[in-house]
């Protein structure tokens, strides 16, 4: 598996992301090129380990987190309540 450098910025959109219900794996590869089992590693190496155990206890087998086992009703993979994110930027709070 080839290391991919984030900024902090990145790591921590994309550990976001990976805790979010609606955000599948595929949509974190689009924005990052990073697939499943990277996001995995990612996250086992940036959080504690408790945390990482609930996080996968959670996501794992959950539907919406893979786009090919959603319903077709889930066409967007965040909350509409959620700001826009242009750029992979982090919009002002």
């Amino acid at each position: 598996m080839i290391q991919k450098i984030f900024s902090v910025k990145d790591t921590d959109r994309i550990i976001e992301m990976a805790w979010e219900d609606r955000t599948s794996f595929e949509a974190i590869e689009i924005q990052f090129g990073l697939k499943e089992k990277e996001v995995i590693a990612l996250m086992r190496k940036e959080m504690k380990a408790t945390s990482f155990k609930l996080w996968r206890k959670r996501t794992n087998g959950r539907v919406t987190k893979h786009a090919a086992l959603r319903s077709e009703d889930a066409t967007r993979f965040k909350c509409s309540r959620q700001r826009t994110i242009t750029g992979n930027k982090i919009s002002k709070r």
